[in-house]
């Protein structure tokens, strides 16, 4: 049986209610596919440019800085071998790229259990529209408060990015706003519930039909 969900108003009065996608919003979870989509993206977001010279890259050391034998001294080839201050690195870290791949199926799985969970953990909150007349914080804090999300860290989906709604959400490091095409696995998880307007829901459907 396909699973209900309240509409609500910008004041927070149930609108109606309208049926989620079974095959979207209500599978069995997959964590360990959810896990590796994480993992995906924490890996991409990695610069991977930290980068030192070894002693072939060093300036100078190219003479040995003494003779073989009769010194007394340990033998050395160059002031730039790794055990000398201001010597080349050994084994040091080179750019690389840290990105992980992951196939659409997987990808799509792992969105779809993200939302299942957000169902399940009755964290998704559908409103009629997301519109404002002003682009005040206060508009953004107003609507969080009433319905019931002042210091959550939510995600906003809106079907269209308006100037309004942006610029509202701007200034709250808790709020992050995106168009159904850019929800993901990671902004899922990583916020205590997911906000949507009904047309963003539809559109959202749409995408992982």
């Amino acid at each position: 049986m396909s699973k209900k969900i309240d509409v609500l108003s910008l004041k927070g009065e149930k609108v109606k209610d309208i049926k989620l996608e079974d095959n979207i919003f209500n599978i069995e979870p997959n964590d360990a596919v959810v896990k590796d989509a994480i993992v995906a993206a924490m890996a991409g977001a990695r610069q991977g440019t930290a980068s030192v010279k070894t002693r072939a890259e060093v300036s100078g050391g190219g003479r040995k800085p003494y003779r073989q034998k009769g010194t007394g001294n340990a033998r050395q080839g160059s002031i730039r071998a790794t055990q000398y201050r201001h010597g080349g690195i050994a084994f040091g870290p080179v750019p690389r790229d840290y990105s992980k791949k992951m196939n659409k199926k997987e990808k799509r799985l792992a969105l779809k259990s993200a939302l299942s969970y957000k169902v399940l953990d009755k964290e998704l909150v559908v409103v009629d529209a997301i519109k404002f007349d002003t682009n005040k914080t206060k508009e953004m804090t107003n609507l969080l408060e009433v319905l019931g999300l002042t210091n959550h860290k939510v995600l906003v989906c809106v079907k269209e990015l308006t100037d309004n709604v942006c610029l509202a959400a701007r200034n709250l490091a808790n709020v992050k706003v995106v168009m159904p095409n850019e929800v993901n696995t990671y902004d899922l998880v990583s916020s205590d519930n997911l906000l949507i307007e009904e047309e963003a829901l539809t559109a959202l459907e749409e995408v992982l039909k």
